[in-house]
């Protein structure tokens, strides 16, 4: 199994593309567990480079009035992906 850093956004988007033809793969096979391993690279190489902060509460109750105002949700918007 090849798998390389991801250092420059040329690898990140090579990383994406193998990705795309890993996806269908099934886990118990060796694809699988490179695609196992390619997702973790990603996500690690986009927690350091795209991380997002969330509002401080001020802005969530903000967030929060103007979403009810229009009739949906915005717990997606303010909750971390985890506690989703």
């Amino acid at each position: 199994m090849d798998i390389e850093p991801i250092e420059t956004n040329t690898d990140y988007r090579a990383a994406l593309n193998e990705i795309e033809t890993l996806r269908l793969t099934a886990p118990d096979k060796p694809e699988g567990e490179k695609l196992d391993a390619m997702v973790t690279l990603i996500e690690a190489n986009e927690a350091k480079h795209f991380a997002m902060e969330l509002p401080d509460a001020f802005e969530t109750i903000k967030l929060e009035m103007v979403h009810k105002s229009l009739g949906i949700s915005a717990a997606p918007l303010i909750k971390p992906p985890h506690a989703l």
